[in-house]
């Protein structure tokens, strides 16, 4: 039998990184992230237990790179959802679904993301990884389609937001509506309510305040 191809190495190595970040996903998801082992993300994604190391340094880098490609995924799949935004409104479709697929992760699994902001927010730190870059991209791409002038100041802004945003609907003990929240970060970039996916509530009032900028002149936030 005539050996593999670079390629075909290339693509089984590819899949079995996959398979170990779907598996930490899920498995924190169910269990939290102490009590889900890196043996048991080997076993649940049938890969050895030396070959995490081979990939990531750590837990912790595992596990980042596990959300952020969940985030990444999430997020591409909103954005490219029928109908594809056109039209001078687009922009603004864009911004609107990349706030809700944000949202929408802190609603829909919020053992996971719990988790995941209590580790960037600890010693650890922000994990920079393939994954983050991609899902960076995308939130990157959403604020050039929404009109700003300088996104590589204003998406860091928006990407500041949202974690908070994702922290507050999570507070153990005190968490705020997810539609205040997402009321307020559309009232920032003047969005309609009906925009993205809106959730059941009604739109709740938001703070008053000046009118929105239109997205073509929208300042640069520091």
């Amino acid at each position: 039998m005539s050996p593999r191809s670079a390629s075909v190495n290339e693509e089984l190595r590819r899949r079995s990184r996959e398979r170990l970040l779907q598996a930490t996903v899920e498995l924190v998801g169910e269990r939290g992230y102490e009590a889900t082992t890196l043996g048991d993300i080997a076993d649940r994604a049938g890969s050895a237990r030396g070959l995490i190391s081979y990939y990531f340094p750590g837990k912790r880098q595992l596990f980042q790179s596990a959300v952020h490609r969940l985030m990444h995924l999430t997020l591409a799949e909103a954005l490219d959802r029928p109908p594809v935004p056109q039209g001078p409104d687009a922009g603004r479709e864009v911004l609107a679904r990349a706030i809700d697929a944000v949202l929408g992760l802190a609603r829909d699994r919020p053992v996971l993301m719990r988790a995941h902001m209590a580790g960037i927010l600890q010693q650890e730190g922000f994990v920079k990884c393939d994954e983050q870059r991609r899902l960076a991209a995308l939130l990157r791409t959403a604020m050039v389609r929404y009109g700003s002038e300088d996104p590589d100041t204003d998406y860091p802004m928006l990407r500041a937001l949202l974690m908070g945003a994702v922290v507050a609907v999570l507070l153990p003990g005190a968490p705020m509506p997810l539609a205040r929240l997402r009321a307020e970060l559309f009232d920032r970039y003047g969005l309609d309510w009906e925009l993205g996916v809106p959730p059941a509530e009604t739109a709740p009032a938001t703070a008053a305040g000046p009118p929105p900028l239109p997205p073509a002149t929208l300042p640069a936030q520091g």
